[in-house]
């Protein structure tokens, strides 16, 4: 099978219709509470890497129905009035998704340059992903 559009074009396209940030740029944004963070990665990536504190997990493949009001898995933090800014591993997913919420209507959204590896290899601030409370 030949595929017509292979990943690397697809995010090269994604990329030159979305906006980007560096990792030095996100990290002064770190401090404002109108930007919301939020990691796509899976969750056996955040234990194994770790996470960005204070970012959102929000795994790639329910993005767009966690994002859309009419969605019964809309979740309320979409609906806040912040600048999202989404990352990845390596910012491929990231690309792609933050070029899908754009063209549904969530604005004003951005992904890191990178993602969570350039992230890391910067110095920036990482943490252990929490665990999580015991069901009483």
């Amino acid at each position: 099978m030949a595929l017509t559009t292979g990943y690397k074009t697809m995010v090269e396209q994604a990329e030159s219709r979305i906006k980007a940030y560096t990792v030095d740029e996100v990290r002064q944004k770190l401090a404002d509470p109108r930007v919301q963070l939020v990691d796509l990665r899976d969750v056996r990536e955040l234990e194994r890497e770790g996470v960005i504190p204070g970012a959102f997990h929000a795994p790639r493949g329910m993005i767009e129905f966690w994002i859309d009001p009419e969605s019964p898995y809309f979740k309320p933090v979409f609906g806040e009035d912040r600048e999202f800014i989404f990352f990845c591993a390596a910012g491929w997913r990231s690309a792609l998704t933050t070029d899908t919420v754009q063209a549904m209507g969530l604005k004003p959204v951005a992904h890191i340059t990178g993602g969570f590896s350039a992230w890391k290899a910067a110095g920036a601030p990482v943490e252990q992903k929490p665990a999580k409370a015991a069901r009483a």
